[in-house]
This record gives C-alpha cells, sequence and structure tokens, in this order.
C-alpha cells in the first residue's frame, strides 16, 4: 500500500508506525527523542484516511489538546497504519517549512498556538511521563541519532535547489553547498572559455 506524506507518496505496510515511514524514506518530520515520545516534535495533520490509522491511544490523549485532535494531529511515534488505503499527512515542521517560503508572518501565531495547546497538556503529558520506564542507554541512542537525523533532514529541506543565476555566465549553475564540478560537468571557468571564443568568432564573421 501507499501513503502520501507532505506530498510524496511511499510504501508502507500494515503495523507501520508514521515516523517510520516518514524517516525510512528520508521525509520531513520531527523525531529529537528517537520516537519514545518525549519530545513532541512528530505531530503530523491527518488530510485523508484518519480511519485506516490506530486508534488514539491514552497516550496521545494525554499528549494532545482536543483543539489539536479536532484538526486530525496524531503523533507520529504513535499512530500505526491498521488498514490499507488512501492515507495522507502531512508533518508539523513541513508545515512551518512552508510557512516559512510563503508567509513568515504566520509563523509567530503558529507558535502561540502550539505553545498554548502544548500549557493546556502540561500536566496530563507529566503525569505520563512520569509514569514510564525507558531502557536509559537506548533512550540516549534513539535521542542522539534522532538529533542527528534530525538535523540533516533540516539542511536538506532548506537547502536551495539547483538554480541558476542570471547574474553569472550563461551556462554556470549555482549549488549551494555543491561539491566542485566533475570532468563530464563543466564549471563556470570553462562555460566562461567557451562563451568568450563563440563572441570573438562572432566578431569575426
Amino acid at each position: 500500500m501507499h501513503i502520501t506524506i507532505n506530498n510524496q507518496q511511499y510504501e508502507a505496510n500494515e503495523g507501520d508506525r508514521l515516523l517510520d515511514i516518514a524517516r525510512t524514506n528520508h521525509a520531513h518530520i520531527g523525531y529529537f527523542c528517537g520516537g519514545n515520545g518525549i519530545c513532541q516534535t512528530c505531530y503530523v495533520r491527518v488530510l485523508e484516511g484518519s480511519e485506516l490509522l490506530s486508534p488514539l491511544s491514552e497516550e496521545e490523549k494525554a499528549l494532545l489538546s482536543d483543539a489539536l485532535l479536532s484538526e486530525g494531529t496524531r503523533m507520529g511515534c504513535m499512530a500505526k497504519v491498521e488498514k490499507p488505503g488512501t492515507i495522507r499527512i502531512i508533518s508539523a515542521v513541513e508545515e512551518v517549512k512552508q510557512m516559512v517560503e510563503t508567509n513568515p508572518l504566520q509563523l509567530a501565531g503558529y507558535a502561540a498556538k502550539m505553545g498554548r495547546e502544548a500549557l493546556v497538556k502540561f500536566p496530563e503529558t507529566m503525569q505520563l511521563q512520569s509514569k514510564r520506564e525507558f531502557d536509559l542507554w537506548q533512550l540516549f541512542s534513539d535521542i542522539v541519532g534522532g538529533i542527528g537525523n534530525a538535523f540533516q533532514l533540516f539542511f536538506q529541506a532548506f537547502t536551495a535547489p539547483l538554480s541558476c543565476d542570471s547574474q553569472h555566465e550563461e551556462g554556470c549553475c549555482v549549488r549551494p553547498f555543491a561539491e566542485k564540478s566533475t570532468a563530464s560537468e563543466p564549471s563556470c571557468s570553462s562555460n566562461k572559455g567557451k562563451i568568450t571564443t563563440m563572441t570573438r568568432a562572432h566578431i569575426a564573421a
């Protein structure tokens, strides 16, 4: 079966956590705690197919406010695919990225809203976390791995795609953080030489 995450379609199996599907396919999603339900950065909003996911767990009910639940928000580290069908979700970090790109003025309101909803559930969240037992070494390993992967995805998401600058020489493309050009990929200097030669030939003609 397939699932669409942030407008990209991926393979999924029944029983898979939304977070694991996203991580396997390097989709843009938060998971600083490594998927242990602590950091609450793996929020996703279900756009279609909520009935195909696992029912809300008691943990999710303790972490997510009624307002967020009414918007279709789930915890990526807790919600699982249970039935085949069409599922579409967007991650909270992807929504933030889109705001940065299209309307940064929305960020203040969004941050205030998420902070308010987290504050509403703070007592229940603390009560839940105090009762949980963790393998501390495994937790530490998950957190380190989660932070590393999250930073990698952050840079991938915010690095501009391949683009050409009209102010540069014709045929010279600018790649942010790109490696040096290879023999099969002409560099700016080689293009410049070609352009100069073509110009001289045109003048001579």
